[in-house]
């Protein structure tokens, strides 16, 4: 078991809050208990803190922030969790998203304001399924860079910080209160803690092959992009404790991991006018209905690749993120005068590609409907120099988890809270509802980053 009687620990030392993991959700969940007043502690297994977090872009969505104001644009919660509810079909919990759209504001300026992150509007273009612009990143629109300023508030905050220390059990009584955990060390060596409130800040199970295997089947051929801490440890306590668990099969993919490379091709060169197309040269879907459900699409094509097109328009704008550029210095990225000579550089039957790239012309002045489905017009035509990326499917990490409440306090079966114990980020039940389909772009760091901080304060509360 992973869970064990509170009567078989020896504990050696003790800390009101602990949080186990140091991504993007414990450090906000430790940052904002210690902020509240609370003595902290954050363990991580690694020797450097990085998480899911720290591979992503850093961007994080808020609903009616002064950065939306200063540069004009109208928004409000109510009007996030209607994007978000609409992405998911509305098979999600409704509550759980307004919730999270009233404090997505506070969190991004609290970021920006009391903790020094250096957040800033993404204004250049429109995120599928977002009604408005409301994505806020860091200059480089990395989540590296986002966790570099975490770890230095919770430097500057008194937080402390143990690496090296991976949470392997806990201590639990027969209520269900959590007493405290059991790391393991490097060397083989465990030592246990006591805490009075425990936040499970240790991310999904994108990592652990069984898992997804037994959840996930349609991503058996997925390469896993995501960090190799993913391993359900918060599910199997939950299970253990009789926690509730919902959505279990959600996941955020991505149709564009540059193969070979394992560098994202971030989604707004598809959203400004890219296409993508399989080794006959051919379109296959409807690329701009979200990079998560993409995933599967081009898993589904021969060799399990697609190649995304685009041209000097959209090779310029993709200049904007970092990994970008690391995707062009790693030789991922191809350029060539015409279609044929696109076509030749990966191996495409070249008289499809140009009737494909005609096609789309043909779609974007609206002259005709998309069998696919998508809407072409209001863009520029694509046009030479063109530009391309040999692409798979890729899984980023796993959206279902913990119930969780309002206040990130984690639910049991029957709906009660358990007394002390907290979980966010890929720990807690995502807002994607139960599939695919369902992951608006922000929703992962929404959750670590809000519901870390709501469980810090929460839990600096009870101590």
């Amino acid at each position: 078991m992973s869970v064990l009687p509170a009567k078989n620990a020896r504990f050696e030392w003790s800390v009101p809050v602990a949080v186990a993991g140091a991504g993007g959700c414990g450090l906000c969940a430790g940052l904002a208990a210690r902020q509240a007043g609370a003595e902290v502690l954050i363990l991580e297994r690694d020797a450097a803190p990085m998480g899911t977090t720290g591979m992503s872009t850093g961007l994080i969505p808020g609903a009616g922030t002064r950065m939306q104001r200063e540069k004009g644009i109208e928004d409000s919660p109510e009007r996030f969790a209607e994007d978000m509810l609409a992405k998911a079909k509305r098979q999600t919990d409704a509550d759980a998203v307004l919730a999270l759209a009233r404090e997505s504001a506070r969190t991004v300026e609290w970021l920006a304001g009391e903790c020094g992150v250096a957040l800033s509007l993404v204004d250049s273009f429109l995120y599928s399924g977002h009604s408005v612009k409301r994505m806020h990143g860091s200059p480089n629109r990395t989540g590296a860079e986002l966790m570099g300023s975490l770890l230095d508030a919770c430097a500057s905050a008194g937080a402390d910080l143990l690496t090296d220390a991976r949470v392997s059990h806990l201590f639990a009584d027969a209520e269900g209160r959590i007493k405290g955990l059991r790391c393991a060390r490097p060397d083989g060596s465990t030592e246990d803690l006591g805490c009075e409130a425990l936040i499970l800040a240790c991310c999904g199970f994108a990592g652990n092959q069984e898992m997804v295997a037994e959840y996930i089947p349609e991503l058996r051929h997925a390469e896993f992009f995501g960090h190799p801490g993913n391993q359900g440890e918060a599910v199997q306590w939950g299970r253990e404790l009789g926690a509730a668990i919902a959505d279990i099969r959600s996941y955020q993919g991505h149709g564009g991991l540059a193969k070979g490379y394992g560098v994202p091709i971030l989604w707004p060169v598809i959203l400004e006018g890219g296409i993508q197309v399989n080794l006959q040269g051919r379109r296959f879907s409807n690329e701009s209905l979200g990079y998560s459900e993409q995933a599967v699409e081009v898993l589904a094509q021969p060799e399990h690749v697609a190649i995304t097109v685009y041209d000097q328009r959209l090779h310029e704008l993709m200049h904007e993120f970092n990994d970008y550029r690391e995707a062009i210095t790693a030789g991922a990225v191809r350029k060539a005068s015409t279609p044929e000579e696109l076509a030749e550089s990966f191996g495409l039957p070249a008289e499809a590609l140009g009737k494909t790239l005609a096609e789309t012309a043909a779609l974007t002045r609206g002259e005709a409907a998309d069998p696919l489905g998508r809407d072409f017009t209001g863009r520029p035509e694509l046009a030479a120099p063109w530009y391309g990326v040999r692409v798979t499917g890729a899984l980023f990490h796993t959206q279902g988890g913990l119930r969780v409440d309002a206040r990130a306090r984690v639910l049991r079966e029957d709906g009660r809270a358990f007394p002390n114990l907290f979980a966010g980020g890929g720990a807690a039940r995502g807002v994607s509802g139960p599939s695919r389909w369902g992951y608006i772009a922000g929703n992962g760091l929404l959750t670590a980053t809000t519901y870390g901080r709501l469980a810090g304060e929460t839990a600096a509360g009870l101590v």
